[in-house]
């Protein structure tokens, strides 16, 4: 669960009281519980602490391997260069792996035969560094480069630094550049090649599960008496941090496409690609859900606010929009439970659920009536939360909105709950 407000804000004086060594200390606590958490992780089962360190054995496998052939088997005395590309060239993909090496390859290239000519033609080391990593550094920003532009100045400063710049030294270098590509692509490719998929599962159940959260943190506060923008303040916390997992969500999205690209023939074959992983129209839904949420917050943020003309409701009314939230956050929590199950998604809730928020949807309408007749204010505010709690409830229960039209269970009287379009 998402800590409560007022716990944060607590948390956040003493630490502001703390001296520097006790916030010295309780950095380090924290991040000694993250390390054997992650390494308990790692150890417990699939996911992504064992994934990255997987991927990091396989990098320092591919350094020892490229010096092996470089050093041992080809006898070649500069054979830093081919662990040197190998370790940074076991990445998150097969195709950013195999795009990398491309691009690294190229940077050093430019940067070997820039800093070669530099030292020629100045015919000193001082003189080279001066002409060639200036224009090298200018190069690194090319965009063919992507990322790897850096390589072409540190490339040069290697080999101006060996003291060696002749033709052969330079094709020693370029070829070992060579031969580092090849074996981090090739253990990147072909020992246990890193798959995103489970990524997504992972970051879709997280961001129902803490969409959930939020609901519930904001129903808690509700039905507290004074609530305040203080209060508002750590819901939109709340939501921001929301904001945060749909990026992770996404991100983990693109890895996943990107990670299938070369590599999805083979591991097809061997059955080693899940293939019930959720569909990206989850992501768009919950990426709704997100907006909703978040859209909810500020209603209650500028309702808080005492500078602000808005008003909160009464206190029946919030009471009865707090029981509506915390079905509708029981809802997330169930959906999260089956994202990360893989199973479909029901055609209809929870029956009991389903006729409890029908009830609490035509009190709240009821409620609405009677706010219009006494302040404009409240019944303002009101019919936003409504209007949010509506549409969130047609994302997580897609469909059962227009059950309640006809006939909503446990009640006597035709549904008024219609799923509103969010035009935030």
């Amino acid at each position: 669960m998402i800590p409560k407000a007022h716990s944060v804000r607590r948390a956040g004086r003493n630490l502001a009281r703390a001296t520097p060594t006790e916030r010295l200390t309780t950095a380090a606590r924290g991040e000694g519980r993250a390390l054997v958490g992650a390494v308990r992780a790692a150890w417990r089962g699939p996911g992504r602490e064992r994934d990255l360190a997987v991927q990091s054995l396989k990098a320092a496998a591919a350094a020892l391997l490229a010096w092996l052939v470089a050093r041992e088997w080809l006898g070649d005395p500069m054979a830093l260069m081919a662990p040197w590309v190998a370790v940074v060239l076991v990445q998150a993909t097969v195709y950013s792996s195999l795009r990398q090496a491309g691009q690294q390859f190229a940077a050093i290239c430019c940067g070997a035969l820039l800093a070669s000519g530099a030292e020629a033609l100045t015919g000193s080391t001082l003189g080279g560094l001066a002409l060639s990593v200036p224009l090298l550094m200018l190069l690194s920003n090319w965009p063919r480069f992507g990322d790897q532009g850096i390589y072409a100045a540190t490339t040069a400063l290697f080999t101006l630094a060996s003291g060696t710049v002749s033709a052969v030294a330079v094709g020693h270098r370029l070829g070992q550049a060579a031969l580092g590509a090849v074996i981090g692509v090739a253990v990147n490719a072909l020992v246990l090649p890193p798959i995103h998929l489970r990524d997504v599962r992972e970051n879709l159940a997280a961001l129902a599960r803490e969409s959930g959260d939020v609901l519930h943190l904001v129903a808690v506060g509700l039905r507290r008496p004074g609530w305040d923008d203080g209060t508002s303040v750590g819901w939109l916390d709340a939501s921001a941090r929301l904001e945060h997992r749909l990026e992770a969500l996404r991100a983990a999205r693109h890895w996943s496409r990107e990670s299938l690209r070369l590599t999805y023939g083979p591991l097809r074959a061997l059955h080693r690609v899940p293939a019930d992983v959720p569909p990206p129209e989850e992501d768009e839904r919950f990426s709704r859900v997100t907006g909703h949420v978040t859209a909810l917050t500020r209603s209650l943020a500028v309702a808080a606010d005492p500078r602000r003309t808005p008003a909160p409701p009464d206190t029946a009314a919030l009471d009865a929009y707090a029981r509506l939230l915390d079905l509708i956050a029981d809802t997330c929590h169930a959906e999260a439970r089956r994202l990360l199950r893989g199973e479909e998604r029901a055609a209809a809730g929870d029956g009991e659920a389903l006729s409890a928020m029908w009830e609490l949807d035509r009190q709240l309408k009821s409620g609405l009536r009677e706010h219009a007749g006494q302040t404009a204010e409240a019944a303002a505010v009101l019919g936003a939360l409504l209007l949010q709690a509506e549409n969130l409830w047609a994302e997580v229960l897609p469909g059962t909105q227009e059950q309640s039209h006809a006939s909503p269970p446990g009640s006597t009287e035709s549904g008024t709950s219609r799923g509103v379009p969010y035009s935030g």
